[in-house]
């Protein structure tokens, strides 16, 4: 009997994984056809094997029993269907939803693919960035609007607890060349000028400055200059004392080391001292930095700043002058920040990420971070745990593991 008309047929084989499956399938698939490979994806979870291969040219009963004697002789199972190669229509729109869950649960992925589908857009596939300190998912969702998207995806994160980050697909995503941070509780734990107000004895009312800054309702030079004023008088050999007491936030040198192994530039930002964080752009090979200056005389604060305030246009300018110096577009940066005087940065950047930040700085930033492991940043950008580790491991740097509580 003769064979009917060439055609378009998938294959998908599934089962243990081991060396040798996919040489195995391709070799009997090749086997006397003039078939061709259309499409083909592989994915390996917990040792069980998932791969599927779209082939062009073929004939469903050879094909079917090619197949067939592969998966017998492997133990594995081997579905195959025919029909027509057509486009996918679903291959426009294309955007990266990036989630992070501590942990991460069924039922809030599928509230998530819920609102996708009701978009109707489709998940096309889905990719484990890490699992630990935070179970971390990449889905490629086509056939969606961006800002739809975002929108629908943020009111569902913040029922659920997990934060969600949503990007268009496009070399654009790849091309992020410097990233800026703020110092202040994003790269290291805590307030500085709280520090140096606990060396003074006024802890109490500079705190209170400090809140009602950044919660938006008071303006940060004003603030700023009332805690200053408050430091008149403290020796300066306080700040030598906040210097040795700074601690980085869990992840900050594993996102600093990674982003400078891939050629990004990092920079620093703050509202906080030159005298304190000068020893962090050392101590971290930081390219940029920009920050505010306290006057000392006869070896004591004066209770005033030298110079122009780094607030929050300052900030912004900071990012602008920073990527004019690294030779980047403001399209391809990132920037990191917590505060109400990181808005006109996070809004400037390609990329505006809020790190365990107010609700109001959420609500405004591109993605949200509620985690308090700075280096899952990488996540947002496409980078694995486990590239993390390799290149750390390729260099005889352990990656240390943030702690889980």
């Amino acid at each position: 009997m003769p064979h009917a008309e060439p055609e378009t047929v998938l294959v998908t084989l599934t089962g243990p994984d081991r060396p040798g499956v996919t040489t195995q399938l391709f070799a009997a698939l090749g086997q006397g056809a003039e078939s061709t490979v259309l499409d083909v994806e592989q994915v390996v979870i917990r040792g069980q094997l998932v791969l599927g291969v779209l082939l062009g040219g073929a004939h469903e009963d050879d094909v079917r029993a090619a197949a067939a004697t592969v998966a017998d002789r492997l133990g594995m199972t081997v579905t195959v269907s025919a029909g027509a190669a057509e486009a996918d229509p679903r291959r426009t729109g294309r955007v990266h939803v990036t989630v992070l869950g501590l942990p991460l649960r069924p039922h809030v992925v599928s509230a998530l693919a819920g609102r996708i589908a009701g978009l109707g857009a489709n998940i096309d596939r889905i990719v484990r960035l890490s699992s630990y300190p935070v179970t971390s998912v990449e889905l490629e969702v086509s056939g969606a609007d961006p800002g739809e998207l975002r929108t629908a995806l943020a009111q569902e994160a913040a029922a659920q607890a997990v934060d969600v980050a949503v990007e268009p697909s496009g070399l654009h995503r790849r091309a992020k060349r410097l990233v800026v941070m703020d110092v202040d509780s994003t790269l290291i734990q805590g307030e500085v000028i709280e520090m140096l107000a606990e060396e003074a004895g006024c802890l109490p009312e500079v705190a209170a400055i400090t809140e009602a800054a950044m919660q938006g309702e008071l303006d940060f030079s004003t603030s700023l200059r009332r805690r200053v004023a408050l430091l008149e008088g403290l020796p300066e050999s306080a700040l030598e004392a906040v210097r040795s007491k700074v601690v980085l936030s869990p992840g900050a040198r594993t996102l600093i080391r990674t982003l400078k192994r891939l050629g990004f530039e990092v920079a620093l930002v703050s509202g906080g001292f030159t005298q304190v964080i000068g020893g962090l752009v050392a101590e971290l090979g930081i390219d940029h930095s920009a920050a505010n200056t306290l006057e000392v005389r006869d070896g004591h604060l004066t209770g005033a700043l030298v110079g122009e305030i780094v607030d929050r246009e300052g900030k912004a300018k900071a990012l602008q002058r920073f990527a004019a110096a690294a030779g980047v577009p403001v399209s391809q940066t990132v920037a990191i920040g917590d505060g109400a005087n990181d808005l006109d940065m996070l809004a400037q950047a390609g990329l505006g990420i809020a790190f365990n930040a107010k609700p109001l700085v959420r609500q405004a930033a591109d993605a949200s971070v509620t985690v308090p492991y700075l280096d899952t940043v990488l996540y947002l950008l496409g980078i694995s745990r486990e590239e993390i580790e390799e290149a750390d491991a390729a260099e005889g740097t352990p990656t240390p593991a943030p702690p889980l509580d």
